[in-house]
């Protein structure tokens, strides 16, 4: 297929995707941000199948899966998990083991479902929890966390980042994703928000920063950082 009529297909399905997902979401449920920030019942439902179809956001999570580069070898802990996507990509990158958190029931059982046959095969862990009550289990030490258009939802995001930092090894990398979705946003409003990102992660004592930008529209960026080593 042209590169062009490609491009066109895919615009289509996004647009498609989009607002027929977020019209069903509106007439199940008015409350739309609160949907976004916990999927719950027959809307949630929806929004999970339109996080999980929309290409931009499909695109999104492969993408700041390559950017983790993940080992054989490597632990690696996704705050919020959503549909599943990004969990699928890192079993697929060939990552040891991946445990996940969310706070919504509704993304966990179609996570579960999406990876259902690596959680039989234990390389999988995905429980419902929030970001302010990562269970004892997840204690780690992973080698990298990731989250993907969660960030903004986080209450005290930058405690929340210095505790995941202390759940590293040392080294660890971490990769914290957005794509505004507010209306109206442009590539000003992704520099603002991956400048507000990099902050946080200074102030909570990440070192090694670097800022990664996917072309959609809007642009998705993905800052990069790591935790301090043992000799740092």
């Amino acid at each position: 297929m042209p590169r062009a009529v490609r491009r066109a297909v895919t615009a289509a399905v996004e647009y498609g995707v989009g607002r027929a997902g977020i019209a069903v979401v509106r007439a199940l449920d008015r409350d739309v941000i609160g949907q976004a920030h916990r999927p719950r019942g027959a809307a949630g439902r929806v929004n999970g199948w339109m996080f999980a179809h929309r290409p931009s956001n499909r695109q999104r999570n492969g993408w700041v899966v390559s950017l983790l580069d993940v080992q054989p070898t490597d632990h690696v802990l996704e705050i919020g998990f959503g549909p599943g996507v990004a969990v699928a990509e890192l079993v697929r990158a060939g990552a040891g083991h991946v445990y996940g958190i969310d706070h919504s029931g509704v993304m966990l059982r179609q996570a579960s479902r999406r990876n259902a046959a690596a959680i039989r095969g234990g390389r999988v862990t995905l429980m419902r929890a929030s970001v302010d009550g990562i269970p004892a289990a997840l204690e780690g030490p992973f080698d990298a966390v990731l989250a993907v258009n969660s960030l903004g939802f986080w209450p005290a995001p930058a405690e929340r980042l210095a505790e995941l930092r202390r759940r590293l090894k040392p080294g660890g990398r971490i990769a914290i994703a957005s794509q505004p979705r507010c209306p109206g946003a442009t590539a000003g409003t992704s520099r603002k928000a991956a400048r507000e990102i990099e902050d946080l992660l200074r102030d909570a004592g990440f070192t090694h920063l670097s800022t990664e930008t996917l072309a959609l529209a809007p642009p998705a960026v993905c800052v990069l950082a790591a935790g301090p080593s043992r000799t740092s």
